[in-house]
């Protein structure tokens, strides 16, 4: 069998959006992570803990969990992500044709020391467990200065942490991606997932 070419097109998309938030909630949001030390993990992924693939420290909250009052800043953000998501349905219009109700599934706060990353190339959509996620979404909450950059390999595409930087994208294997190694500082991520309701 011989490939075929299908020649050239001037579009080159990536299907990755970005916004900036307010720096004042990112400022709260880890706020809240520093505060909350009881309920920091680290390593757990969709397996179990595995500090192979993803080293950071992580609290995870569920959706249900956003009427607390004690979590009041996280309906503020999601507030603001779902402005996000409204403008990438102005970018990608076909997107809100075929999909007109999305969930917020579990996230996570995350926190990276130096050494630390997500090594592990991967997708956010990888087997029939997560086939309700359509898009995965992240926010920068402080500036990185040395490493710790979010690299996406198919468009050899590497992001540089800036406080506020919040991205949607598509969560198949077309995004699959990775952290590099944090080398000095710290870095936090607010991250997770917009899915079909199940």
């Amino acid at each position: 069998m011989k490939r075929s070419d299908l020649g050239k097109t001037n579009l080159t998309p990536n299907f990755i959006g970005s916004w900036v938030m307010k720096h004042s909630l990112c400022d709260e949001i880890i706020a809240y992570y520093d505060n909350n030390q009881k309920k920091q993990t680290q390593g757990v992924t969709g397996k179990g803990i595995n500090l192979d693939a993803k080293n950071r420290g992580d609290i995870t909250l569920a959706p249900k969990e956003l009427n607390l009052p004690i979590n009041e800043i996280y309906k503020i953000y999601f507030e603001n992500l779902f402005e996000c998501y409204k403008d990438y349905n102005v970018q990608w219009p076909f997107l809100q044709s075929i999909v007109n109700h999305l969930e917020i599934g579990k996230f996570n706060l995350g926190k990276y020391l130096p050494g630390q990353h997500f090594q592990t190339i991967h997708c956010e959509r990888m087997g029939v467990n997560s086939l309700h996620r359509l898009l995965a979404f992240m926010t920068y909450l402080n500036d990185v200065e040395d490493g710790g950059s979010t690299y996406f390999n198919h468009y050899d595409l590497e992001i540089k942490p800036k406080k506020g930087l919040t991205l949607l994208w598509p969560a198949e294997w077309t995004h699959s991606h990775k952290g590099n190694i944090l080398n000095s500082g710290v870095k936090y991520i607010i991250t997770g997932w917009l899915t079909f309701p199940k």
